[in-house]
């Protein structure tokens, strides 16, 4: 998988934003391109850290918002507060989007973010490289947390 660095960054920071709860989102890309342009946080309605679910009325919004703009759900990411970033037996049976990537990151370590990335079929889980590379034209600006502020790129990233 590919993945813009500041997309990487940002959601490395909404998940050290949200321990010790899980954080959530998705990235967007156009219909059928497997090319993320566009991430949008979600608000983890279970306020758990241990579990996740979007709040249904952001997901609905997107949705529909996604419906309009011809795109396409390519990421879907949640943190891990105190495991290893490998989807849990609860992540593998909610994947309900075989198209997408699946981001985990681990905030269980304070000096290290684990960012890893898989594709969840069927109940089947496969681990795939994660490339970081520089954002393209058509992705929109990275802006996260309070007042909406663009989110910092000293973020480092380990990946699995």
């Amino acid at each position: 998988m590919r993945i813009p660095a500041g997309m990487a960054q940002a959601i490395v920071a909404h998940a050290r934003a949200d321990h010790p709860d899980e954080a959530c989102g998705i990235i967007a890309g156009p219909a059928g391109s497997d090319r993320p342009t566009r991430l949008v946080p979600m608000t983890n309605a279970e306020r758990s850290p241990t579990f996740y679910r979007f709040d249904s009325g952001e997901q609905l919004r997107l949705y529909k918002e996604l419906d309009a703009a011809d795109e396409d759900v390519v990421v879907v990411y949640h943190s891990h507060t105190a495991t290893e970033a490998y989807p849990s037996r609860t992540d593998i049976s909610y994947a309900g989007e075989p198209q997408a990537h699946y981001v985990l990151v681990s905030t269980r370590e304070t000096d290290s973010d684990e960012f890893r990335s898989f594709r969840i079929i069927d109940g089947m889980v496969s681990e795939e490289d994660v490339e970081i590379i520089p954002a393209g034209p058509d992705v929109a600006p990275v802006r996260t947390g309070a007042g909406n502020q663009p989110v910092s790129a000293g973020t480092d990233l380990v990946q699995s």
